[in-house]
This record gives structure tokens, C-alpha cells and sequence, in this order.
């Protein structure tokens, strides 16, 4: 039996695991030049230098350091929203950013519960979308566990938060990318800075890639820069 499961039986040991992965495995003490997967957020740091504090809306945060898009921020002194189907991420969030909100949720107007085809708690896969699991079920998701999640509004999670403005929004939600975002931008937020994924990682457009160009150029969104799988829209 692997350590990650021996840990993962009681609720202690799982205390104690978090903080193994965060300050052990991940080494949360030691300040690295990037923590994204693919180095977005140097792009991301490029274009607010000037900016010493502000607030990120990360959306399927997965880890408060690996392949985080917004550790660089938070560093330098920013805070934010962070946001998770996998209540494992928003543990490590907790620990790791308790100034931050940290929700375990996604975001629906309706509220509805959702299914989460669930790969495993330290995995950034985790999804609610079908056809994402469906494409992607051989390679994970070998236990094929399922779970649910109850979602709440955009007001909802505003009210809780009471954030007024968001600078960066970051979004990875595995296949749900395009929806998350039509229910934020603009009705809700107007962020300097956009990163979401249109590209798998072989370079291939995602399925949803050509609307999302399209629906941020027409709420006046223009390309800063395309990084590995990731797009950054600027306005």
C-alpha cells in the first residue's frame, strides 16, 4: 500500500498528509522561479510588475503551489478567490492561503448538484464534464469513483467573498472552461488579465477553443499571450 493511501484512512493521518505534501513534498518554503505546469505565470507576473497587490479569481485552483497559476501573485502579495470541486485542494488551500477564500464548490446559477467523475484526491483531472471523462477515462479515473457537488451562484460566492473587483481570473475546470466563463465575463467581472486553457497538451484545439476566441473578442478581450495549453487575454 503506497504512503498516500495509509495516510488518506483516518482523519488525522489526513492532517498530518496535507501537510507532508505541502511542506515535504512540495517544498511550500522555498520560493521557485515559477510553479505553473508550462511557466504562465511569468507571463502573468510580466504583465502586473507594476501592480504590488490586487486580487486573482482562480477557478479550479487544484493546488495552492503545483501547477499553480496565481502562487507567484500570492507571493508578491496579492489575495483572492480560490475555487474547487475536490475538497482535497481546498484543504490544501486552507493551509496553505487561510487569508484567501477558499470554497468547495463550482459555480451554476441554478445551484445545481453536479457528478464529479473523480480521478483521485491529489489528482488535477477531477472533472464534472462527460465528455472530458469519456475522452480521458483509459488514461485515469481507474477506480472510477463518483461523487457530487453542490455548485453555487456567482452572487452567492460574491456576497460570501465580498470581493468588489477581480484583476486576474484564472480558469481550468477540464471541459467546463467555456461555461464557467460566460457566467462571469462581463456580467460580473471585467479582469485586466485572463488565463484560461483552449489547447490540449499536444498543441490541438480544445473543443470549446474557438468560442472561447471568439466570446472574448466580442466583450473586447484581446490575446496577450498563448503559453503551453493556456491562452492570457488582456482588455
Amino acid at each position: 500500500m503506497s504512503l498516500k493511501k495509509i495516510f488518506l484512512k483516518t482523519n488525522f493521518s489526513y492532517k498530518v498528509y496535507l501537510y507532508y505534501n505541502l511542506y515535504f513534498k512540495h517544498k511550500a518554503f522555498i520560493n521557485r522561479p515559477y510553479y505553473s505546469q508550462w511557466g504562465e505565470d511569468l507571463s502573468i507576473k510580466e504583465f502586473f510588475q507594476e501592480k504590488k497587490s490586487g486580487i486573482y479569481f482562480d477557478v479550479g485552483c487544484f493546488h495552492p503551489f503545483m501547477y499553480s497559476n496565481t502562487c507567484l501573485l500570492f507571493k508578491k502579495g496579492w489575495h483572492g478567490v480560490n475555487i474547487d470541486i475536490n475538497p482535497t485542494s481546498i484543504d490544501l488551500f486552507k493551509i496553505a492561503r487561510p487569508n484567501d477564500f477558499n470554497l468547495c464548490t463550482t459555480i451554476n446559477e441554478e445551484k445545481k448538484e453536479f457528478k464529479m467523475y473523480y480521478d483521485h484526491a491529489f489528482s488535477p483531472v477531477n472533472t464534472l464534464d462527460y465528455s472530458y471523462y469519456n475522452n480521458f477515462k483509459n488514461k485515469y479515473f481507474k477506480e472510477g469513483t463518483f461523487k457530487t457537488v453542490k455548485s453555487k451562484s456567482i452572487e452567492d460566492i460574491l456576497k460570501l467573498t465580498e470581493i468588489k473587483r477581480v484583476d486576474f481570473l484564472n480558469i481550468d475546470v477540464e471541459g467546463m472552461d467555456l461555461k464557467i466563463l460566460q457566467q462571469l465575463i462581463p456580467s460580473k467581472f471585467k479582469p485586466e488579465l485572463i488565463s484560461i486553457e483552449t489547447h490540449n497538451v499536444d498543441g490541438s484545439k480544445t473543443n470549446d477553443c474557438d468560442k472561447i476566441y471568439e466570446f472574448l473578442k466580442n466583450h473586447k478581450f484581446e490575446i496577450y499571450k498563448k503559453v503551453g495549453p493556456s491562452t492570457l487575454f488582456m482588455i
